[in-house]
């Protein structure tokens, strides 16, 4: 049985980061900063809050009989206990043997084109710890996106306006961006195990490192973009959000109307419709956050029983990442040129170049990611390299096409050209002259 490292990364990043806040929020009291403080409250709470909702509905304990779990979640203390939990069923799991037990069927990943299919024997506690696994894996994404993505980016503004980073601020912004990374790690390690659910995964550590360098540069350049552009125009910078927001948010519900699928219901059986309506409704609200910030790794599907689209899209992910450069590049732009006086002694072009870069280099990492250390790239219909070169030469074809279209109608031109100039010359009183001249020279 593993041991149980997610949980306690999940639930370390969970209480550092909400303990820090809270000292900070103190500080901005003392300070007389009252909406500094009630905004970082306010980012504080609200995930903790989320995070106890999503830890009782993964474990249903609202049909279960247990007051003194659901009060230590209304205390705050819910994921603490969960970690407990977690560590006191691996340690007595090495010691008590289980007399019932499961058997799990999965297939390898295909070897010289065969994959075979194995069964494994699970325990009732290495189910139970799996739950605690898959718990803390969404609590996670929930406490990255909708907690600590925005709290970076406020103590990372309050930085810009202040023109320096406190101790306190720094810890709890380095605290925020670990928390986002992992939070996307996880989302990237679910959406892999939910569309090759089928499969047993391995995920090498050379993988984890990929991801964690991949998401850091991405979240980081997103993040520091958004700030930019705030300093210096605070109301378009609301229209640039909701945009985004509502892009996001929307999008999976024109597909499932588009597609005259009927109301899912089929998500939890304990729900009643309007149950599963705010479920969904929560379940976009993530999406939308998640992109936000970071690709989300995964495409919502509300009429797939999974409500995850199983599909690899290269086409999405290129959409995605150019649309977000572009944006990026737009708000650096806007940024320089209407930049005050706060950013006096920064060197506006080479900020812009390493901005660029950055993302560049996480784009990079994402596709190495792709191309040599995903656990499933043999399922791929094609890879990284070759979806490159089949852009590539489509960029070429029609890069070719144009230069023979233009060559075709330069030639017609000039035969046009040349069938004129004989019909010119007939009505031309000069060409009389010249005869004579000739002749004359003769």
């Amino acid at each position: 049985m593993k041991f149980p490292a997610s949980v306690l990364a999940s639930v370390f990043l969970f209480v550092a980061e909400t303990t820090w806040a809270l000292y900070l929020s103190s500080t901005y009291s003392s300070g007389g900063d009252r909406m500094w403080q009630a905004l970082t409250l306010l980012f504080s709470l609200m995930p903790c809050a989320l995070v106890q909702l999503t830890l009782v509905f993964v474990h249903r304990d609202l049909s279960r009989d247990r007051p003194l779990v659901l009060l230590l979640h209304l205390l705050q203390l819910g994921p603490l206990f969960r970690c407990f939990e977690a560590f006191c069923i691996y340690c007595q799991s090495n010691h008590n043997e289980e007399p019932y037990v499961s058997i799990t069927k999965k297939r390898q990943i295909p070897k010289n084109g065969l994959s075979e299919e194995i069964e494994k024997e699970v325990g009732q506690a290495e189910g139970k710890l799996f739950t605690h696994r898959s718990a803390f894996s969404r609590a996670s994404v929930i406490q990255a996106f909708l907690g600590s993505a925005p709290q970076l980016t406020l103590q990372l503004y309050i930085s810009v306006l202040q023109q320096q980073v406190t101790l306190g601020r720094g810890f709890l912004m380095t605290l925020s961006l670990l928390s986002i990374v992992y939070g996307a790690l996880r989302c990237n390690i679910l959406a892999i195990k939910i569309k090759y659910d089928e499969y047993e995964v391995k995920v090498k550590p050379l993988a984890y490192v990929c991801i964690f360098l991949w998401r850091s540069f991405e979240i980081a350049t997103r993040v520091i973009v958004l700030v930019l552009f705030t300093s210096i125009m605070k109301t378009w910078v609301v229209v640039v959000i909701l945009v985004n927001f509502f892009s996001f948010f929307l999008y999976p519900w024109i597909l499932f109307w588009c597609s005259g699928s009927p109301f899912p219901e089929n998500i939890e059986k304990a729900l009643s419709r309007v149950g599963t309506a705010i479920v969904l409704g929560f379940l976009t609200l993530l999406y939308a956050g998640i992109n936000m910030f970071c690709w989300s790794a995964v495409q919502l599907k509300i009429n797939n029983p999974d409500l995850i689209s199983k599909s690899q899209n290269w086409y999405r992910l290129l959409v995605y990442y150019m649309t977000r450069f572009i944006e990026n590049a737009i708000l650096l732009l806007l940024w320089y040129l209407f930049k005050t006086d706060i950013y006096m002694y920064v060197c506006a072009p080479l900020l812009i170049l390493q901005l660029l870069v950055g993302y560049c280099t996480a784009v990079l990492f994402m596709l190495v990611f792709y191309q040599f250390f995903h656990p499933c790239k043999k399922l791929f219909s094609s890879s990284v390299s070759e979806s490159f070169q089949t852009w590539l030469g489509c960029f070429c074809w029609a890069c070719r096409r144009q230069k023979s279209c233009e060559s075709g109608k330069a030639d017609l031109t000039s035969c046009r050209d040349q069938d004129e100039t004989p019909s010119t010359s007939k009505i031309s009183p000069d060409p009389p002259q010249m005869s004579a001249n000739n002749l004359c020279s003769v």
